[in-house]
């Protein structure tokens, strides 16, 4: 079996040698460990030092594409160098790296497909009042939406079966965690949460500018995802009560017209008129959105074959470092 430690890093010179001494070196029922470092478009010496621990791969944006671009990324990378287990983790030392074996646990025993970190946000004495009571808030709304329990939805220390990592195919590009979950339970992949200590942070978080700002950027996600997977939810609702509301007047209307007494409601009935038109007009976008998923589906399966055919695991020990506009080609680098 092979392990791949994915890290993505944006400017993380200064923590990211003692986060890759912390990973293990050994690990019970694995072969192989492996360790990617996706350096998203650094301004510092985050690239050479990677390379210079010996990690297997790194992948070099030339520009900051953003966190999701830069998991996704590393997927591919993993995935191309044969990886049956694939752990994300950051390169800010917040995840130890003596979890990673608790946190693979899951899947080697086949009863996962995807395994999250949870760090107990509600508890956590790391974070503030506010940012727990976020945290909170969020992963319920995330649950609902994925139709079961999600206590810490944006832990990002995960692990990913090979069958998970194929089948993920990221559309945001600010954060792979809310996205991952739910296109997980699209694709009823099994999810299982195991507890783990984080240390503390010595750096603010460099997603975003603050916390109402990360809060409006997932939410936009949410929205996105739910329109993309469940648009029954976003549309059923609005036109039922719409046309619960335009068929009130309408039946009343209709009450007072059979006895004789129709005349003087015109007001109600272009009210009434306006909201079953409207309703009719959120059936179709239902309708619409519906046939949407339907398509994309079909290319989910599509692309999954094609993943599954271009990264067919391979002997080759070929290892290099893929680097773009730094001027670096190729250089081969140990294994570590």
């Amino acid at each position: 079996m092979r392990l791949a430690i994915q890290i993505p890093c944006f400017n993380e010179a200064e923590q990211l040698f003692a986060t890759l001494r912390d990973l293990p070196k050994h690990v019970d029922g694995v072969d192989e460990i492996l360790v990617v470092v996706i350096d998203d478009g650094s301004t510092d010496a985050t690239c050479q030092i990677a390379a210079e621990f010996g990690v297997s791969r790194v992948i070099c944006h030339s520009v900051n594409r953003g966190l999701s671009e830069a998991f996704s990324s590393g997927l591919d990378a993993c995935l191309a160098l044969g990886a049956d287990i694939i752990v994300n983790t950051d390169a800010d030392g917040q995840y130890p790296g003596d979890a990673i074996e608790r946190l693979i646990d899951p899947i080697r025993c086949r009863r996962a497909d995807i395994v999250i970190g949870d760090r107990n946000p509600g508890t956590n004495g790391e974070f503030s009042w506010f940012k727990r009571r976020l945290q909170c808030y969020g992963s319920l709304i995330v649950g609902l939406l994925a139709r079961q329990p999600i206590p810490d939805a944006v832990s990002g220390f995960r692990a990913f079966s090979r069958t998970a990592a194929i089948r993920i195919c990221l559309l945001t590009r600010f954060s792979h965690t809310i996205e991952t979950i739910l296109q997980a339970s699209h694709h009823r992949l099994a999810i299982e949460f195991v507890p783990i200590e984080v240390a503390r942070s010595v750096r603010p978080s460099r997603l975003a500018s603050s916390s109402l700002t990360f809060v409006f950027r997932q939410a936009v996600t949410i929205l996105g995802m739910t329109l993309l997977y469940r648009p029954k939810w976003l549309f059923a609702p609005p036109a039922l009560l719409l046309i619960a509301i335009g068929g009130l007047p309408i039946f009343r209307f209709l009450v007072l017209w059979s006895f004789g007494n129709g005349d003087g409601h015109l007001q109600s009935l272009v009210l009434a008129g306006v909201c079953v038109l409207a309703s009719l007009g959120l059936f179709g976008l239902w309708a619409l959105a519906e046939l949407i998923v339907f398509v994309r589906r079909l290319l989910e399966e599509i692309l999954q074959t094609v993943r599954e055919q271009r990264y067919r695991p391979s002997t080759s020990s070929s290892i290099t470092l893929d680097c773009e506009g730094i001027g670096i080609d190729s250089l081969r680098v140990l294994r570590m």
